[in-house]
């Protein structure tokens, strides 16, 4: 049995070459993210977290913060729960959370913030850049925002506790009470007085003279 070779010897070469051009063209770029193989690690900063002795409410290595983060290439949100000195690490992106507050109730202006840094590895060089570090509100985001082309951060919540009231702080309805009871101390004894034998009209005195019919 003879074997026929073909005419065109590199004819079956351009199959295999157009196959190769669309799978390389088919490929990802590198850097891109996807929705499959974004697993979130966790990490804790050596460094221990500043905490103010002095103000009161819960401890801020304590609290818990909720932070959003957005993929922009792929449209995928995530909502990343923290504390302050953890960070997470989700495809490029590290999302790093150094503090969160809430104001106070007996403060006028309600806000909740929370210190985020957010570090990115670019693909031009393959290296993790620091693209923003600073205070994030969630009433006004507005004040700062995250220039970035694929990622975007902001804070949701921060979970923490103040007490009712604050060092010099006088409840209203306390004070109001204090004034009923005063008025009302007040009228008891202005009745107690007029229902006093004080009070009647005086009894005649024995040195007084007899009347005339004796």
């Amino acid at each position: 049995m003879s074997l026929t070779r073909s005419a065109a010897p590199g004819r079956w070469l351009i199959p295999l070459g157009l196959t190769a051009l669309l799978a390389a063209c088919s490929g990802r770029p590198e850097g891109a993210q996807n929705a499959g193989n974004t697993a979130e690690e966790r990490t804790q900063d050596q460094k221990p977290v500043q905490v103010n002795v002095g103000l009161p409410g819960t401890p801020m290595a304590q609290r818990v913060a909720q932070i959003g983060l957005l993929n922009k290439r792929n449209g995928i949100t995530r909502t990343l729960t923290l504390k302050p000195g953890e960070a997470l690490r989700v495809g490029n992106a590290i999302v790093r959370l150094r503090a969160c507050e809430t104001t106070a109730p007996w403060e006028l202006d309600r806000e909740t913030g929370a210190f985020v840094q957010l570090d990115v590895q670019e693909t031009r060089d393959n290296k993790w850049h620091r693209i923003f570090s600073g205070w994030l509100f969630k009433e006004r985001p507005d004040r700062n925002v995250v220039s970035h082309p694929i990622y975007d951060v902001w804070v949701t919540s921060c979970a923490m506790s103040w007490p009712e009231t604050g060092p010099e702080t006088v409840r209203v309805e306390d004070k109001a009470g204090d004034r009923g009871s005063r008025k009302a101390g007040s009228a008891s004894n202005e009745s107690s007085a007029e229902n006093s034998p004080e009070s009647a009209s005086p009894a005649p005195s024995a040195s007084a003279s007899p009347s005339s019919e004796e």
